[in-house]
């Protein structure tokens, strides 16, 4: 039997649009030239593929990644010497380590997506303890290291020291297809779109739509959705914020919007909120942009590389800037025209064609 001597591993890779499956299953289609053998826990049309568990993915939580750590470090050098494979592919940063008492396993190319955990997480946290001592040294012996923008290079530089000659950075992109503009009314709200975690500063977004809503001579149609998963350890702090200021009415949980549902959400509301603190990528204002949505965005990290000069860019910590931005786009008709015109041309120059082709690239050069 002919194996590719590439083999990508897509253990972790689930049939529902995550950002990290996303983000694999978009690229996996301009791979093809490479003839790669898989790893997958679903069937891949077109692929030659071999099935892994599918009991390592997101979908099973902390236990269902200790297993994928453990697959990964014990059967995937098995399956990478069975195929007779000479480089192994890592849309994500995990990979078989190098043991004093395990032979050489694996030749690889990672892909890693952000070290935010690193800023945020609780330095005892299993998050940052995985991002402390697991990910670097599945980067330092990587061949090679992909990353979704140079701020996260630079991110990977400053807290892993890996040189920059090792790192390329290659954006992601989104779906033209689905992201779009619709030719729908926009109408008076605002949308947050992703998780509520403190670092994405959604605090900071609703203390300034409370102001907002003193600026503007109508303030009773407006609203504010946050559009994305609903953690519980956060979401008790945002609601007593939303009582206090009284806000009962306008902001809207929506929790998770169906894909189908998420470009209609996008065309329709005034504009994308995002005052996030880091970002690795910031795939939302990208999938914002393309639908010609206006976005009010934190000039931080990787935001300025997918926004461009598209942007309403505000200081993230000072919840002023943020009423500003909503407060102009409201009230200036000439500056919402020329947002919306900015969006669609910023987001024209990212493409899953571009992102897979860059990838590889990098690839055939380490095969």
């Amino acid at each position: 039997m002919d194996h590719s001597s590439l083999l990508i591993n897509l253990s972790f890779a689930i049939p529902q649009p995550t950002g990290l499956s996303n983000y694999a299953l978009s690229v996996l289609p301009h791979l093809k030239p490479l003839k790669p053998t898989l790893l997958t826990p679903q069937n891949q049309s077109g692929f030659s593929c071999y099935f892994t568990p599918e009991n390592m993915t997101a979908a099973h939580g902390a236990k269902g990644h200790l297993r994928r750590l453990l697959w990964t470090q014990f059967k995937l050098p098995k399956w990478y010497k069975k195929l007779d494979s000479n480089l192994l592919f890592c849309p994500i940063p995990e990979a078989p380590v190098k043991l004093s008492f395990l032979p050489d396993s694996c030749r690889t190319v990672v892909m890693a997506h952000d070290v935010i955990p690193l800023r945020v997480a609780p330095p005892r946290s299993r998050l940052h303890q995985y991002f402390r001592h697991y990910v670097p040294r599945v980067l330092h012996q990587a061949e090679h290291i992909i990353c979704n923008s140079k701020a996260t290079a630079e991110d990977l530089t400053r807290f892993y020291k890996i040189p920059a000659t090792k790192l390329t950075p290659i954006p992601l992109a989104y779906d033209p297809n689905r992201y779009r503009p619709l030719g729908l009314q926009r109408q008076p709200f605002f949308v947050y779109l992703g998780r509520n975690d403190p670092y994405k500063n959604l605090s900071g977004a609703i203390a300034a739509f409370s102001e907002f809503l003193t600026q503007i001579p109508d303030p009773d149609p407006w609203e504010f959705r946050l559009a994305g998963p609903i953690d519980e350890r956060y979401h008790p702090t945002l609601l007593a914020q939303i009582h206090d200021l009284r806000l009962g009415d306008r902001i809207n949980f929506l929790g998770y919007v169906p894909d189908d549902q998420l470009p209609i959400l996008l065309n329709q509301a005034t504009a994308l909120v995002f005052p996030s603190l880091w970002e690795g990528f910031g795939l939302p204002v990208l999938e914002a942009l393309a639908c010609g949505t206006p976005c009010i965005v934190s000039r931080r990290a990787s935001l300025p590389e997918v926004a461009g000069n598209a942007a309403l860019w505000i200081d993230p910590l000072r919840t002023e800037t943020i009423t500003a931005a909503m407060v102009e786009l409201v009230r200036d008709s000439a500056v919402m025209e020329t947002a919306q015109r900015l969006a669609i041309a910023q987001a024209s120059k990212f493409s899953w064609e571009k992102t897979g082709r860059a990838t590889a690239e990098i690839l055939q050069q380490f095969m």
